[in-house]
């Protein structure tokens, strides 16, 4: 199962922000402290994976010995990827590249442990994707397109990276490939538009993203095997879509705006290759649903409205069939309500990210998922920083 997103800096942070599947933050939520979930559907047990000393954490991607990967604020200033052992059991922290007072996020994980995310450099001015060697050992700098910064999403069992990068100018950013192993950068180029991102990578090295078409609309892509060619998946009818995830079959997983509907997305899978598109529908609301992974057997994860307006974390059946609120299969702590799964082994375990009601308000904490460190960043280099809500105009 692979883990798995002119416009300037601003439309690079929002990119960023559909990377770590955002744009659902309720004012509930954000009176609540945010937490991180191992579910196995199989024992309908629910593992809470705690933090690196702070007050809350992001399971952002899973493996199939159920080793864990994500981000957490620590004890001390910053935040820092984070690898667990197996089924989530214990946490560590893996560093970053730039020394202390700097942050590090992962994002996706290989069965052999290789995790990929994104890290400060030394400089403490840029941001660069990485690789670790197995079992989440080793940072290594994957470096860029040509420009300042570059992120890792996704990474198959052996170990091509995909994720996207400021070219040479720091006006555009591409999706990119790597060899095995993380060795070399490619650049996978575009729908014909000016940006592109990709976020989720099978064995075969085909890559799901999204792409700017020469017309200016946003559609998510399939490659080929080790991201040759890029083909446009379409929409649901509307402008818009970007895809989250694909499995060795290559059904891929996102997002996609509907006919009349400009803003509100559904949720879709494909079939093999990326054939078709189907609308997963919501959790009984008339807003939005974010497809964010899915696995080999074709079940699907991420989050929906429901009928009251909440934000509910879902998983489907075998190929997409049947949308589930995850809240429903299992008991969880008193109080606390999943509002987001991010993805989904080939075992059944699925992490999400939930709230407990606090007095504490962790305002900020959904953009952190990959957002305040682009923003931080910005303002430390005295760039274009932009705040989330303008990002989002």
């Amino acid at each position: 199962m692979k883990i798995i997103r002119g416009f300037k800096v601003r439309g690079f942070i929002l990119a960023a922000a559909f990377s770590a599947g955002l744009g659902f933050a309720t004012s509930a939520s954000a009176q609540q402290q945010p937490q991180s979930y191992l579910i196995d559907l199989n024992s309908k047990t629910v593992t809470e994976l705690g933090t690196l000393g702070g007050n809350y954490s992001a399971a952002l991607g899973i493996n199939d010995a159920g080793r864990v990967v994500g981000w957490s604020l620590t004890a001390g200033p910053g935040n820092h990827a984070f690898i667990t052992g197996p089924n989530g059991m214990g946490m560590r922290d893996l560093g970053t590249l730039g020394g202390s007072g700097t942050d590090s996020y992962a994002l996706g994980i290989n069965d052999a442990g290789h995790v990929a995310g994104w890290t400060d450099t030394v400089d403490g001015g840029t941001f660069h994707a990485f690789i670790t060697g197995p079992d989440g050992m080793g940072m290594r700098d994957l470096g860029t397109l040509g420009g300042a910064h570059s992120i890792a999403n996704g990474i198959n069992d052996a170990g091509q990276v995909a994720g996207y990068s400021f070219t040479a100018g720091e006006v555009y950013y591409h999706a990119f490939i790597t060899g095995p192993g993380g060795m070399g950068i490619r650049d996978l180029g575009t729908l014909g538009g000016a940006h592109s991102i990709a976020y989720g990578i099978n064995d075969a090295g085909q890559v799901a993203g999204q792409s700017y078409t020469a017309g200016g609309t946003e559609h998510a892509f399939i490659t080929g095997p080790d991201g040759m060619g890029m083909r446009d998946l379409g929409t649901l009818g509307g402008t818009s879509s970007g895809a989250h995830g694909i499995n060795d079959a290559g059904q891929v997983a996102g997002r996609s705006t509907t006919t009349g509907h400009l803003f509100h997305t559904h949720a879709f899978i494909t079939g093999p290759d990326g054939m078709g598109m189907r609308d997963l529908g919501t959790l009984g609301g008339t807003g939005s649903s974010v497809a964010n992974g899915i696995n080999d057997a074709g079940q699907v994860v991420g989050y929906s409205h429901t009928a009251g307006g909440d934000t509910h974390a879902f998983i489907t059946g075998p190929n997409g069939a049947g949308m589930m609120d995850l809240n429903s299969l299992v008991d969880l702590p008193a109080g606390a309500i999943l509002q987001t799964a991010y993805g989904i082994n080939d075992t059944g375990q699925v992490v999400a990210v939930g709230t407990i009601p606090e007095p504490e308000i962790y305002a900020l904490f959904l953009a952190g998922l990959a957002l305040i460190g682009f923003v931080a960043r910005r303002r430390k280099m005295g760039g274009e920083a932009s705040s989330l809500g303008e990002a989002c105009s």
